[in-house]
């Protein structure tokens, strides 16, 4: 059964390793998206938090971004499970690992889980929060 990986890191900490053995997967660079860390309100929470929720989709632009992301690894991850893959990781990063990384690696995972049906074992590396998302058998 295919296990999906998904992180939100810093960037400033470095990308997470592959500990699969197979190298590595997709890195998405979150840093473009506006960032709610620049404001007073929102820099003692994270992208769990719902004003910085809020915040990110007020203007739609990190939905759109998910979209696309979604698409990108929903179609490996179909792939993947296809040919009977087992690992598969995802990473996304930005400055501090706090908003914009937690939030997309939190959406995609849902996704994955909610879609594909597979175990998708999520870490918010700089949040020191880990969950897994068992598929239903």
């Amino acid at each position: 059964m295919l296990e999906v990986t998904v992180y939100s890191f810093s960037y400033k900490k470095g990308i997470p390793e592959d500990l699969s053995g197979n190298g590595g997967g997709f890195v998405f660079d979150c840093r473009a998206i506006h960032n709610p860390g620049r404001y007073e309100q929102y820099k003692s929470l994270t992208g769990l938090d719902a004003p910085v929720i809020s915040f990110l989709e007020e203007d739609g632009e990190i939905t759109s971004y998910l979209e696309h992301v979604n698409a990108l690894v929903g179609n490996a991850v179909q792939r993947y499970k296809d040919r009977d893959f087992t690992n598969l990781q995802v990473s996304f990063g930005c400055t501090g690992g706090q908003h914009r990384s937690v939030y997309c690696a939190q959406h995609l995972a849902e996704y994955l889980h909610n879609k594909f049906n597979v175990k998708v074992n999520l870490t918010h590396r700089e949040q020191n929060i880990k969950q897994t998302l068992n598929p239903v058998l």
